[in-house]
């Protein structure tokens, strides 16, 4: 269950760098946010995705990267962590800037995003991540629900996500970042 610490102070990454505990976070607007362990569904959709998109990367310029790996959403070159008050851990993401990686993760925007739905988390992916997402200019957010099967891939255009085109569990979804990709989902829910 995702649990908000004490709303008493806004925090920075600098402040998550400090923290030596095993507790996973996330950082929205300075209020972090605890993150649960994923179920093993999660990871078995999670495994399958990164199966598909790290062989159709291999050898490219665009890489796939897994959580936890920190994204600073918002960081630029001159912001330092005392500054940057937004970080999140999407499930899979692709970079095709590789300038933007870096030791502790991600500065700015990825290409793809990629988060699992769960009782816990659909909130912030459905509403929070989303808005954060896209302000952040995240070309493509796909949302993958266990329950339904489905994904749902939403496209930036004009800098806003419109409505999505949701694809069932029977389907592949083309990937509009990568040329001629395409992610089979019959293997990613497989018997989920």
């Amino acid at each position: 269950m995702m649990s908000p610490l004490p709303q008493e102070k806004r925090y920075s990454y600098a402040d998550l760098l400090r923290w030596n505990d095993s507790t996973r976070y996330e950082l929205y607007d300075g209020q972090p946010v605890a993150l649960a362990s994923p179920s093993d569904v999660h990871q078995r959709i999670l495994g399958e995705f990164y199966l598909q998109f790290g062989s159709y990367l291999k050898g490219k310029r665009c890489k796939a990267y897994l959580s936890p790996f920190d994204v600073r959403l918002f960081e630029t070159q001159e912001t330092g962590p005392e500054n940057v008050d937004t970080v999140v851990q999407p499930d899979l993401m692709v970079i095709c800037d590789q300038s933007k990686v870096d030791r502790r993760g991600i500065h700015g925007a990825p290409d793809l995003v990629i988060e699992i739905l769960s009782p816990a988390t659909a909130h912030y992916d459905k509403l929070v991540k989303f808005n954060l997402y896209q302000m952040a200019g995240v070309k493509e957010y796909w949302l993958a629900d266990p329950v339904t099967r489905t994904v749902c891939v939403y496209t930036l255009e004009d800098g806003s996500y419109h409505a999505a085109t949701v694809y069932s569990a029977d389907l592949s979804v083309p990937v509009g970042i990568l040329d001629d990709c395409r992610i089979e989902l019959s293997e990613v829910f497989g018997e989920s």
